[in-house]
């Protein structure tokens, strides 16, 4: 599934092709995604400007006047920006037609994507109004995780990827920032000190940040807004290298089961 540098990547490419411009057409050639693509798009789109792109957790969020049209990549989900008239293809199910010859193209062969369309303030929105902070943000620290984390015997791999309390710390991600910590995946999240919670929060950030700077990964399905790759799967230290030495101690890399998602750490580096 795309995580939080995949989507920021996406954010990034697709941005300065729909800033300011005009929505001419809206095509739906399957409203059947995760939620139904409202019938009524066209209507509502058609004539409208682009005033704004951002990102909220895994959503990409584009601003129009009278509402903003918010988008979720799902498991399989892309978005590319394509000449207008481009032949559609099996898994491509939703085109934003601009005004200057070029489109926004949603291809998802999964369907667990989303278009939505929300009135008014969009941070109220029911998929939007209980996200923790943003990983990226100075609200996000090592004292907000060690008071987030309290009254949270669960273990802290599980804490950090709830986006209740914090958005965006997907698997690999969770992965890689408690390697750099050298903190154990399954200790419990209301134990960790506070010079530990500062130490994983400022791991997050660094992973997040050097995800985006080199693409995010690409793992199956994700390509970025041009068709290009990510490259950080090169440099995973944990993730998916199950047996592998341990590129610091040399030990070989384990993998258990946390909350149905795979876990993979160093029994030397991580305690």
């Amino acid at each position: 599934m795309p995580e939080l540098p995949e989507v920021e990547t996406t954010l990034r490419g697709i941005a300065p092709h729909l800033s300011q411009r005009r929505v001419t057409d809206v095509v739906i050639r399957n409203p059947k995604l995760r939620w139904p693509i409202p019938g009524n798009l066209a209507r509502m789109l058609r004539g409208q400007i682009v005033r704004g792109l951002r990102r909220r957790a895994k959503y990409l969020l584009i601003e129009f006047d009278r509402g903003t049209l918010i988008l979720h990549l799902g498991m399989s989900g892309s978005l590319r920006i394509l000449p207008a008239g481009t032949p559609a293809e099996k898994h491509d199910h939703f085109d934003l037609v601009l005004d200057d010859g070029r489109l926004l193209r949603l291809r998802d062969p999964r369907r667990f994507g989303a278009v939505l369309w929300h009135e008014g303030d969009v941070a109220q929105h029911p998929l939007l109004a209980s996200l923790g902070p943003e990983p990226l943000e100075q609200d996000f620290n090592g004292e907000y995780l060690h008071r987030a984390t309290r009254s949270r015997s669960a273990a802290i791999k599980l804490a950090i990827m709830d986006s209740h309390l914090v958005v965006g710390v997907g698997n690999i991600y969770a992965n890689e920032a408690l390697f750099r910590a050298g903190l154990r995946p399954q200790l419990a999240a209301d134990k960790l000190s506070l010079p530990r919670c500062q130490r994983l929060a400022q791991c997050i950030k660094e992973v997040l940040l050097e995800a985006i700077t080199q693409g995010g990964s690409t793992l199956r399905d994700f390509v970025h807004s041009d068709g290009s790759s990510g490259y950080f799967q090169q440099t995973y230290f944990v993730y998916g290298r199950t047996g592998e030495p341990c590129r610091v101690c040399g030990s070989p890399i384990r993998q258990v089961r946390q909350g149905q998602r795979s876990t993979f750490y160093c029994p030397v580096c991580q305690k």
